[in-house]
């Protein structure tokens, strides 16, 4: 048994040191991509070497974090900004650090038959659609709104999930036709999550429980296929924009395989109850952090 153990032990740690040194390799190649698409304003990755643990290792926390109740960018944009990257290079860098998290959560979910995957064309197409509304609005509206509604709604999931000790604990019956459901929240969702973001993980679930009837693991697990749709998306308009730092953000795309590799496992085997509290809990910072930051 110990003998069993300790052979598991070594291939983790063997695949958490391919990544590290995969990240060192690569900095020389993309600090040249760096180059290439101006961006000469934040730290140099190939010089800071010694930072590139630290970005691994909140890419394993954040990837973590967010494949079992989303709220990843509670831990990883502080750290961009941290390091001294614009807000707009900060959120670009999360979208694509963050989008190798989605991607390997939401393959563990389908993989183990948490997601039929044949479920979430329609989804995929909505929310695309959804997202690239959302993201081309973001530059035609004032979000101030915004900032008044998203907290209070968020306190609402909040409590409404606390005071229903028995809400995603079992499927039920859905409220509506899982096509109707992407149509209305495909589409609203994925322009929020284009247009402004914080708190998507949480309304995709509590829309899956509500109204698709389904269980917390099961609804997490869609969530993070519709999650990885729209980072894609808006991912391709930062990139557009030249807002990407491609070396912070493999190396805390390293950490982020990891860290949903092992968020998902968890949801996997330890079910709804071990969601529940997370999720509350990743709702209550989230609504925290927005309150401190806007200043209301």
């Amino acid at each position: 048994m110990v003998l069993h153990h300790s052979k598991r032990l070594f291939r983790k740690l063997k695949i958490i040191s391919f990544y590290f040194v995969l990240s060192i390799l690569t900095i020389e190649l993309l600090s040249l991509i760096n180059d290439s698409i101006n961006e000469s304003c934040y730290i140099d990755v190939a010089k800071s070497w010694y930072l590139i643990p630290t970005f691994i290792i909140t890419g394993i926390i954040a990837g973590i974090v967010d494949s079992i109740a989303g709220g990843g960018g509670l831990v990883t944009v502080p750290v961009l900004l941290g390091v001294g990257l614009p807000p707009q290079l900060a959120l670009g860098t999360n979208k694509f650090q963050s989008s190798f998290g989605s991607f390997t959560a939401a393959t563990n979910y389908v993989k183990n038959k948490i997601v039929p995957i044949k479920d979430c064309y329609s989804g995929i197409l909505l929310t695309v659609m959804g997202a690239l509304t959302g993201t081309w609005a973001l530059q035609q509206i004032d979000t101030q709104i915004l900032k008044t509604i998203i907290p209070v709604l968020l306190i609402i999931i909040a409590v409404y999930t606390l005071v229903s000790p028995e809400i995603g604990i079992k499927d039920k019956k859905a409220k509506l036709p899982l096509f109707f459901f992407y149509l209305i929240f495909g589409i609203s969702l994925g322009f929020y999550d284009g247009f402004f973001g914080p708190g998507v993980g949480s309304f995709w679930v509590i829309a899956f429980i509500l109204f698709s009837g389904f269980n917390m693991t099961k609804a997490t697990g869609y969530t993070k296929v519709m999650n990885f749709t729209s980072n894609m998306t808006s991912l391709c308009v930062f990139y557009f924009y030249n807002h990407i730092s491609f070396s912070i953000g493999l190396c805390m795309a390293c950490g982020q395989v990891i860290g949903a590799r092992i968020g998902s496992n968890l949801v996997i085997a330890k079910g709804n109850r071990f969601i529940k509290p997370i999720f509350i809990a990743v709702i209550t910072a989230t609504t925290i952090k927005l309150l401190c930051e806007w200043g209301i």
